[in-house]
């Protein structure tokens, strides 16, 4: 399905909704608005891979909690995790790429890390950092991980509707559409 870019929500019937979108993007703190608006629990998927100590899930075992998720009739699910998310995307109603530029998004990480935010679906035993391996995993996202989304997005969730966000101005307008009730003409 085609993506729409900023698109009004129009989210009547909505259950399900997968939100991906490149580290520092605010998938989290997203979600869990989306979640709240749409009164839809939200799942975390770094909450789910991440085992105390940054040790990572096996991915047998993460692709068997993620097909327990998704059988529950309504949620919010963010995260990449491209290599499963021929679990999830099948199933979504709607599918929410945040496609920020790459500054924006090591802004965010860097600031919440000096500032010692954390994320909202910070996985437990794994405080926030920042290390060289996760700076070169971000700034090389949109050359190697961003065609790989783009691909199983195209691959696995034709059936979903597709609305790409792409600055701070169409998520707070997206949001905010969706929390006054306004929807575009025609639905």
């Amino acid at each position: 399905m085609a993506s729409e870019r900023g698109a009004g929500p129009g989210l009547k019937g909505i259950r399900r909704v997968a939100v991906v979108g490149c580290g520092g993007a605010g998938k989290s703190t997203f979600s869990r608005r989306l979640g709240e608006l749409l009164d839809l629990p939200v799942v975390h998927l770094d909450r789910h891979y991440w085992r105390p100590g940054w040790v990572e899930t096996p991915d047998e075992d993460f692709r068997a909690t993620q097909r327990a998720l998704v059988r529950a009739e309504r949620w919010v699910i963010d995260g990449n995790y491209a290599g499963t998310m021929d679990v999830r995307l099948p199933v979504a109603d709607l599918i929410v790429f945040l496609d920020f530029p790459r500054w924006r998004c090591l802004f965010r990480v860097a600031r919440r890390t000096v500032r010692g935010w954390g994320r909202d679906g910070q996985a437990p035993g794994c405080p926030e950092r920042l290390d060289w391996e996760f700076l070169r995993w971000l700034w090389d996202w949109p050359r190697d991980a961003r065609p790989r989304v783009l691909a199983r997005l195209d691959e696995h969730g034709a059936r979903a509707r597709r609305i790409t966000l792409s600055t701070p101005r169409e998520v707070r307008d997206f949001l905010g559409r969706l929390r006054s009730g306004d929807r575009p003409r025609g639905e």
